[in-house]
């Protein structure tokens, strides 16, 4: 069975979701199809790595390429 991957943005709504909402956490999992557990475990990988939450591996990597691509063409 494959995993089911989500987008950064989502799992930011979803953190946000269960932070804000009057669901708990068990109603929201089931709204959203993800397991309760897995709310928790983003709630807690954005509140250690801030902005660089939900960061797939070597996308970060490659995101730092892109800036340091646009900066020498800014030099050009």
């Amino acid at each position: 069975m494959k995993k089911k991957r989500f987008s950064k943005e989502f799992k930011l709504e979803a953190v946000r979701l269960l932070d804000s909402s009057d669901r708990t956490g068990d109603e929201l999992a089931l709204e959203l199809g993800v397991k309760r557990n897995q709310l928790y475990k983003w709630r807690e990988e954005l509140i250690k790595k801030g902005e660089d939450a939900f960061q797939g591996p070597g996308r970060k990597s490659a995101d730092k390429e892109d800036e340091v691509a646009k900066l020498k063409r800014e030099n050009a």
